[in-house]
């Protein structure tokens, strides 16, 4: 069954850098409505969508909204744009690329820097700083300061191609779990739940899971799933032990990155799942890096039992990243799976 990339492309391609979630948030909304019992939009941000089971446990699924973008921070004399980073990125992708500012009304710029024909032998060989790089949108101060404020979020422009068996676009980090957990949404309408499943929508992960740690807080959780993609380092130059998964090779099933070890018996539990409904998965051991499973996990007194659904994903933290589609229909068949079944299973230590 294929997915549905034309959803997946609106979700990836809108504008939502931390703290600036409001168009992502909308579609999300739209998206959910006629999905559950009911939806609120927290003090932060977060959409926490609620569909009401059978028992009085409480299951939270939460997919970051944010991506990694920018914030305005300086316009020099010239109208040059400075900027700081909202985000973890990997600099040497930054040269020439398009951004959009999203001031008074969006504005293309483009990411510029010093020439490779004015370097010195020294420069040359330096890694990129994103200190290094400013934003030329081509308007002189006067015209940039009618549509552009310090304070202003920036993000990618990068719309959303198929190549091969794989989508390809910026911001699939994290917008592949969104839309991963609105496809659930839909292929658990009409089931009888075991649980209450709070399918929570989290803002401001990328600098520091924020927004999973207060909803968790309000929720506490019984039962946790993260929800995000992973580094697919199967590439030209990676050992194997380097490789952490493998586009094409499944969902993966998360033991530990930096943030979280998940609890063994999630763990064992979303093997059983993923093999009794022959869903192809491989496991995952992250060693920097974290998610919103760590908010999940521990932000609620007593914690809740947890893991992580993740997608493998190749150039992450770029400028583009790519994921396999079905790998993305596997999560999604996982995810499902695993919350109708949770009270079939026995946690006890």
């Amino acid at each position: 069954m294929p997915i549905n990339v034309s959803l997946l492309a609106e979700i990836a391609e809108v504008a939502g850098a931390p703290g600036f979630e409001q168009r992502i948030r909308e579609i999300v909304i739209r998206e959910i409505t006629p999905l559950v019992d009911e939806y609120q939009v927290d003090n932060m941000g977060n959409v926490r969508a609620i569909r009401k089971g059978k028992e009085n446990k409480k299951v939270m699924v939460g997919a970051h909204m944010d991506e990694i973008g920018f914030i305005v921070t300086h316009i020099d004399d010239k109208g040059f744009v400075r900027f700081h980073t909202l985000g973890g990125f990997d600099p040497k992708t930054l040269t020439a690329q398009r951004v959009i500012i999203h001031g008074k009304k969006d504005v293309i710029g483009v990411m510029g820097s010093k020439p490779i024909h004015v370097m010195s032998p020294e420069e040359r060989t330096k890694m990129p700083k994103t200190t290094d790089y400013f934003i030329d949108l081509g308007m002189p101060k006067e015209e940039v300061e009618k549509i552009v404020s310090v304070g202003d979020p920036i993000t990618r422009e990068r719309k959303l191609i198929e190549m091969g068996e794989c989508v390809n676009c910026k911001s699939l980090d994290n917008r592949v779990s969104v839309f991963v957990l609105i496809e659930t949404l839909k292929a658990l309408k009409g089931k009888e739940l075991p649980y209450d499943l709070y399918a929570v929508f989290t803002v401001q992960e990328e600098v520091g899971i924020r927004g999973a740690n207060i909803a968790a807080l309000e929720i506490e959780p019984d039962f946790g799933f993260g929800l995000d993609t992973t580094i697919a380092y199967d590439v030209p130059g990676a050992k194997p032990e380097e490789m952490v998964t493998k586009l094409g090779d499944g969902t993966a099933i998360k033991i530990m990155d930096s943030s979280t070890i998940c609890d063994y018996r999630m763990v064992k539990y979303m093997k059983q799942i993923a093999d009794k409904h022959n869903i192809k998965w491989q496991t995952e051991i992250l060693p920097a890096g974290g998610t919103d499973t760590a908010g999940i996990q521990r932000m609620n007194p007593g914690g809740a039992i947890s893991g992580a659904v993740s997608i493998p994903t190749r150039h992450i933290h770029q400028v583009i990243e790519m994921a396999n589609k079905h790998d993305i229909k596997g999560s999604i068949d996982l995810l499902t799976n695993c919350i109708l079944e949770l009270d079939q299973y026995d946690w006890s230590f």
